[in-house]
């Protein structure tokens, strides 16, 4: 008897993963160029396609340089979470509330795949976002919420997760960082070196959220809760930012070995019940033998410590419609592998509410600049508060005239001492009438 052997049917190709992008600025634009670009080894990667259907903007018909007419229209946004052929909304519109939010509510509440750039809402209203994602059993992903093409949100929730972290840190604001490189670079003032920050496009024409340490608060906010298995918690962030800095303090910080960078840093201290959580962005001084020096430019740099994993630098773009357009679709791949996991690391139910850390009792050396009156006796008076605070004073430098004024720049470096001692000789020294400005305060960054 002869048998037939016969051979076994094809399996179907998976099904594409069908995407619809809300905003098409330059992140959206970039997003579906790379699609186009990248398809065959983006879908090699996912396992099938990745298909843009639908788009949504502010105007149909503006010129973007790409065409859109072969996708799905929608004048309302949220109306994209609705769409049957949807299966994962893409949120480039930003702000943390008003119709990116609606958006994202509408997309998880239908049990659709949600991926956002957006570090503003992820910060105010990630928790709960996440408590929806999770009951709808649909994906949330944030990765170019957060240093743009550096996949440091994926690195803290996935490379490191056999880690205990004692400290996330970083230089999280591109603008911030192009302006202190640039002043290093020509010499020249903050309002300056901002105004040609904004004539180049690394500013905003409103760069509030920028040099006042805002945007670099949010992704902060985000690396803590992943990091640290906390609940997010942006209002506790302690933000400073920039524009204090002269030039004067960037050529002091540069004689005494150090770049002038805006850090934020996060950590936790004691365990269980007494556990807190430190959370804070500000001007340092940093050592120009630390990895954090080199970094200038719009460039980000995020550094963990974790407790078997040792010091990890993250760095790269951390801007720009191509790197953050690679973090958008890197989240889509996982979506598509089915590779997603908690928001946060762990489920939202899991994740520890921790109170804020209230760091008086750390102890660190600072750097101190008060712009002063030209008469005798201030510097006697500036000392005496340090005196009395129980503030050592490394070195001590008379800058001499700020301005045609009659003031004149003395600055400091102190020993290592509890930063309550600081703020208690700044107190003292509080409504003096020497001091013609407030004190610049900088912390000098451990090694």
């Amino acid at each position: 008897m002869t048998t037939t052997a016969h051979p076994a049917p094809l399996s179907a190709p998976p099904a594409p993963l069908r995407i619809a992008i809300a905003g098409l600025g330059t992140v959206g634009v970039g997003v579906i160029r790379l699609l186009a670009t990248n398809h065959d080894l983006v879908a090699a990667r996912a396992g099938r396609a990745i298909e843009v259907v639908a788009v949504s903007a502010r105007e149909r018909s503006r010129n973007r340089g790409i065409e859109i007419g072969g996708y799905g229209w929608e004048d309302d946004m949220t109306a994209l979470g609705r769409r049957e052929d949807v299966d994962v909304v893409v949120e480039l519109v930003g702000g943390s509330d008003g119709p990116a939010l609606a958006l994202s509510r509408a997309a998880l509440a239908q049990g659709k795949g949600l991926v956002t750039a957006n570090k503003a809402m992820i910060a105010h209203h990630g928790l709960a976002l996440a408590e929806l994602a999770e009951a709808q059993a649909a994906p949330l992903k944030f990765e170019a919420a957060v240093a743009g093409g550096i996949p440091v949100v994926k690195g803290l929730r996935e490379g490191t997760s056999a880690n205990a972290l004692s400290k996330v840190y970083g230089i999280l604001n591109g603008t911030c960082n192009y302006i202190l490189s640039e002043m290093e670079a020509t010499g020249a003032d903050f309002s300056e070196t901002l105004a040609a920050a904004q004539r180049l496009g690394y500013a905003e024409a409103d760069p509030t959220f920028d040099i006042e340490g805002i945007d670099a608060a949010h992704k902060l906010a985000i690396l803590s809760a992943i990091g640290f298995g906390a609940r997010i918690d942006f209002a506790a962030v302690d933000t400073r930012g920039i524009t204090q800095v002269r030039a004067a303090d960037i050529a002091q910080a540069d004689a005494l070995g150090f770049v002038i960078r805006l850090i934020g840093e996060a950590d936790v201290e004691g365990v269980g019940e007494s556990a807190r959580l430190l959370q804070r962005v500000r001007p340092c001084l940093v050592s120009k033998d630390h990895p954090l020096a080199s970094v200038d430019g719009p460039t980000n740099a995020v550094v963990a410590e974790g407790n078997f994993s040792g010091r990890l630098l993250f760095q790269g773009a951390g801007a720009g419609d191509g790197p953050t357009a690679s973090a958008v679709v890197a989240d889509l791949i996982d979506i598509a592998r089915s590779a997603v996991g908690a928001p946060f690391s762990i489920p939202v139910a899991q994740l520890a509410a921790l109170p804020p850390a209230e760091p008086g009792h750390r102890t660190e050396r600072t750097y101190l600049r008060f712009t002063v009156n030209d008469r005798p006796g201030v510097l006697a008076e500036i000392t005496a508060a340090m005196r009395d605070a129980d503030v050592s004073i490394e070195s001590l430098i008379q800058q001499g005239r700020a301005n045609d004024g009659g003031e004149v720049l003395v600055a400091m470096v102190t020993h290592e001492g509890r930063e309550a001692n600081v703020t208690r000789a700044l107190h003292l020294l509080d409504g003096s009438d020497s001091l013609t400005g407030d004190p610049l305060v900088l912390p000098i960054l451990p090694k």
